[in-house]
Formats: structure tokens, sequence, C-alpha cells
């Protein structure tokens, strides 16, 4: 086998395994693009349904149905202000904005960790103000949301505050039952505070370019065949036209040899004058 051949099958060890990477990452793509869609669906399911009482949809477990974020609930009790803490770092308003996470007791007894809104950062490590929540009984109507994860990075935050809405970190310093499933997001509180927070915006129902990047994988791998292809062919002409372009060898029979010479001798014999 010439080395030609093996380094052509090189070329398509090659494209085969860039075509295998290929697939893998537009199904990663396809994945996400259906992931994007099924939470866009949810918000359109639940954004804007009519409010319905907290243990309507969490129940004595305590548990929430993924299918339920987003659902607008009702609360009734009082705020535990005292047990504020900060979320730092969200991205509001164009800077690293807090957002406020106080405990909320129902009136079923158990406790629900209600995101306010957001105040801007102030001059030191804290905001200059945060507004406080309406005291005494209050309804408050709010969207219920998933908790985060702590920072893959370990960072922490001061005292009083949180890197993330890590649900059963912001419960460790509360006594009673708390719901660690999920969280509101504020709508509205009767009697309405005096001061209010930042509102949180409507989540966006752009799809992302998860699908078009899918699609871009596909065609890279298509590519990357026609690519090698190319080169091969490439190579296959210019053999060719160096093959052609050379000078045949001259062959002379032992024949045609003695007949040449013939013909020059009876060249030389006719020019020799008599």
């Amino acid at each position: 086998m010439s080395n030609r051949f093996v380094r052509w099958g090189v070329y398509l060890l090659i494209a085969i395994g860039f075509a295998v990477a290929c697939v893998f990452l537009s199904d990663w793509q396809f994945d996400r693009n259906e992931s994007r869609a099924s939470d866009i669906a949810l918000v359109e399911q639940n954004y804007d349904a009519a409010p319905v009482p907290l243990g309507e949809l969490i129940d004595e477990d305590g548990e929430l149905d993924a299918g339920d974020e987003w659902h607008p609930v009702i609360l009734h009790g009082e705020y535990l202000a005292e047990e504020q803490v900060l979320v730092r770092n969200r991205p509001h308003g164009g800077t690293s904005a807090f957002e406020v996470l106080v405990p909320f007791r129902d009136a079923d007894g158990r406790i629900f960790i209600v995101d306010r809104g957001w105040v801007p950062p102030g001059e030191g490590a804290l905001p200059d103000a945060v507004p406080a929540p309406p005291s005494g009984t209050v309804e408050v109507t709010v969207r219920l949301r998933t908790g985060e994860q702590l920072p893959s990075s370990g960072r922490s935050a001061p005292e009083g505050q949180v890197p993330t809405i890590h649900l059963p970190t912001v419960a460790d310093d509360l006594d009673g039952v708390v719901i660690v499933s999920a969280y509101g997001q504020i709508v509205e509180e009767t009697p309405a505070p005096d001061t209010a927070l930042g509102s949180f915006d409507s989540p966006t129902d752009d799809p992302g370019p998860h699908l078009s990047y899918a699609i871009q994988w596909i065609l890279f791998g298509v590519m990357g065949f026609i690519f090698i292809f190319y080169m091969i062919r490439t190579e296959v002409q210019k053999h060719r036209e160096e093959a052609e372009g050379r000078p045949a060898p001259v062959k002379r029979s032992r024949r045609r040899d003695r007949d040449a010479d013939a013909e020059d001798e009876l060249l030389d014999e006719v020019e020799t004058p008599v």
C-alpha cells in the first residue's frame, strides 16, 4: 500500500472523528433548544394565571411541582422583617444590585421566603437604604420560583447577605417549618409599602440561538468531509498532471535501427560525387 493511500486513510479518520464531535455538539444544542422551548411554554401557561392560595400548589409535604413554577399564589400572614437577608450581585438596573429576601409566616404557620424586589448598591458593602416591608397582617401575591444552587466557586457573603438564593442556607437561621422547594417573587402587597423596591422584569420569550447553533454544527461536520475529499481530489489531479508532463521513454527495435543505418548509407552514396 502506497504512502498516498495511508495518508488518505488518516484524512478520512480525522473527518469521521470531527463529524462525530459535531453530532454530539449538535445534539446538545438541540436539547438546550427543547429545554428553552419548555421554559417559555411554562411561563406562557403560568405567568398570568389567576392567583391561588399557597397550600393549593405546595401542600404539607412542602414540595413544588415543576409544572407550577411562575404560577401566582396568595399569602396571608406577616413578614418576619428582623430575619431579612440580602442577595448580592444581582443584575438589575445596569448595576450589581441587592435583592431583598424577607421570610413570611403564612396563615398555615409555615414560613415562606419572599423576594420583595431589589435595591441599588450603596457607597459601601451595603445598600444606602432598604425599604421596610409592611407591618402587621399582610396579603401578598407572589410568583413561585425554584431556588438556586450555591456558587461552584465557593464564594461567600458578609453577615446578613447570601451569594445566591439558596433556600436551605436562608432557612438555617429560621425557627419553624420553612418551605425550601420554592420562594416567591413579589407581585403586589396589601397594604402597599411606604416605599417600593425595584420591580422584576417579565421573563423573555427569546428562544436563544440554540437551534441555529445545532444546524451550524451539522454543517461543520459535512464540511469536514467536503474539505477532505477536496484535498484528496487536488492531490490526485496534481499527481496526474505530473505524470502526463513527463517525456515518454524512447524505445527502438533492432530492425528499426538496421533500417535507419541502411538509409543513412544510401544517402551517403547518393551525395558522394562520381
